[in-house]
């Protein structure tokens, strides 16, 4: 029998990760057993805490992976001011492009954080904050807002980009990107200047 491969190792781990995800957004987290979980994602119930040490941690793991993807957001946002275009127009594309790539992780993340251990919840709440911040410093560097005014602003703006998509997906892209942006824009011209 020949070796299996890392490249193989990691298509299927990320398989079966993809397996899970969808399992947890369809039922939600805690409908799910481990005994459930295991043979939705082909594997027996021992052999999963190889793969996964627990339930938790993998919500956990796809939470996060999300929250670094909003972080990455961001880059393309400065990089579109480097080039003079508007940084809040990337930010709503990319935002929008990443709930088409990635519905289930918004779910998750929006549903079931609080099957998270405290600590998790912690960890990825300090992830948000960092993620909220850069956003408005991105977008509002002048913002005359201050203390805990400008972190809720920032939680708004943060919460809108990262649901609006998923609740204007019935629109053509174009007319929802576009709806997204006179909401934005006109919400953070009033707020923020």
């Amino acid at each position: 029998m020949p070796p299996v491969n890392a490249a193989m190792r990691c298509a299927n781990f990320e398989e079966r990760r993809d397996r899970a995800m969808a399992l947890f957004a369809e039922k939600g987290f805690g409908q799910v057993s481990m005994r459930e979980l295991a043979a939705h994602v082909g594997l027996t119930a021992g052999s999963l805490y190889h793969h996964f040490p627990s339930k938790q941690d993998l919500l956990y793991d796809l939470i996060e992976e999300l929250y670094e993807e909003l972080q990455a957001t961001l880059d393309q946002g400065r990089r579109a001011m480097a080039r003079g275009a508007s940084a809040l127009s990337c930010l709503i594309a990319a935002h929008w492009q990443l709930h088409a790539e990635r519905p289930m992780q918004f779910r998750l993340a929006e549903r079931d954080f609080c099957c998270l251990s405290e600590d998790q919840q912690a960890r990825l709440a300090l992830l948000r904050k960092r993620y909220e911040a850069g956003l408005l410093r991105l977008i509002a560097p002048q913002a005359k807002l201050q203390g805990q005014a400008l972190v809720a602003t920032a939680h708004v703006v943060a919460t809108l980009l990262n649901q609006l998509p998923g609740l204007l997906k019935a629109l053509p892209e174009e007319q929802g990107l576009g709806l997204m942006e006179s909401m934005l824009v006109g919400g953070l011209e009033r707020t923020l200047r």
